[in-house]
């Protein structure tokens, strides 16, 4: 499935993965608008890896063009 398809679902809370990632990389997620201190958080993605650490990700022009993505049951 390519980005642009599977990105909706994303925005619902589903979790996604490349299967062309060759890594340690298990999912990502779209972390909502939050709040922080009273601060608004704009909406941002994380990254879940084997050592259960999330990290902020962005999308790569490969990852945006791919066509292996595939959402995580």
């Amino acid at each position: 499935m390519t980005f642009e398809k599977i990105l909706p679902n994303i925005k619902n809370g589903e979790k996604a993965v490349r299967t062309g990632w060759e890594g340690t990389e298990l999912f990502i997620v779209l972390q909502q608008e939050s709040k922080f201190d009273g601060d608004i958080l704009n909406p941002y993605f994380l990254i879940k890896t084997e050592d259960e650490a999330y990290s902020m990700w962005s999308p790569t022009d490969c990852d945006i063009l791919a066509d292996d993505w595939e959402l995580v049951k």
